[in-house]
């Protein structure tokens, strides 16, 4: 088992799950790995109140709990903390809730039957502000439940440049900041700033919410070139 750097912040950690072997088992895989554990809940309006009072880094949140599910519970803890990042934890693979655990802003999902290494590795990148499911998945999750409706609006499109609009549409298809660079021949480092600027003015708060995003403005539609499958390049 693998510690942090010295040099590296460990992300505190709330764990909701209403199985309390689930938790505890997730306690200790943790702390083994230098993450501290703040808190537990056995149910979403727990969750929420534990979040609101010890404002946790990271949310391990159950999407099915008795009382509150984790999905109000995700809604709820991100309007009030929106600096804390939820990963959804489920037992079924591509299940309808994870569209929605990622429309109502959660950092991406997993398996409860994840390996120790990933749980911990999952909780550090999710910390770091980046989204743990792989544009990929994203994109499959988003083209199976989105709905074909007429395309929502976003109050901030305006405020895009035609480059930041160019850029967000590559970042709905699923592609990576070096990717970006060389379909746009750019360095990587003026992605990375065009990027952030897209975050800040759209309120994103991570990759997977721009894929979601892309879709339900219609910017990305399944079908499209790189919408499916591999990433465009």
């Amino acid at each position: 088992m693998t510690a942090a750097p010295a040099d590296e912040r460990a992300p505190r950690v709330l764990i909701a799950d209403d199985q309390t072997l689930i938790r505890t088992g997730f306690r200790l895989i943790l702390t083994a790995r230098g993450i501290e554990v703040v808190g537990e809940a056995a149910d979403g309006a727990e969750a929420v109140a534990a979040a609101c009072e010890l404002r946790p880094d990271v949310v391990l949140m159950d999407i099915r709990m008795p009382t509150m599910d984790g999905l109000e519970a995700t809604r709820r803890i991100l309007r009030r903390t929106p600096d804390c990042r939820v990963l959804m934890l489920t037992t079924f693979d591509l299940d309808h809730y994870v569209y929605t655990a990622l429309s109502v802003g959660a950092s991406g999902f997993l398996l409860k039957d994840v390996t120790p290494e990933h749980l911990a590795a999952a909780v550090r990148l999710v910390d770091t502000g980046d989204a743990l499911l792989a544009p990929s998945i994203t994109r499959r999750l988003v083209e199976r439940f989105a709905s074909p409706s007429a395309p929502a609006q976003h109050a901030d499109l305006a405020a895009l440049t035609p480059r930041e609009l160019e850029v967000r549409g590559l970042l709905g298809r699923g592609l990576s900041n070096a990717e970006l660079a060389v379909e746009l021949t750019l360095s990587e480092a003026t992605v990375k700033s065009h990027v952030a600027r897209i975050f800040a003015k759209l309120a994103l708060r991570d990759r997977a919410q721009a894929v979601v995003l892309a879709y339900e403005t219609g910017l990305v539609r399944p079908g499209d070139p790189g919408a499916g499958g591999s990433p465009a390049r």
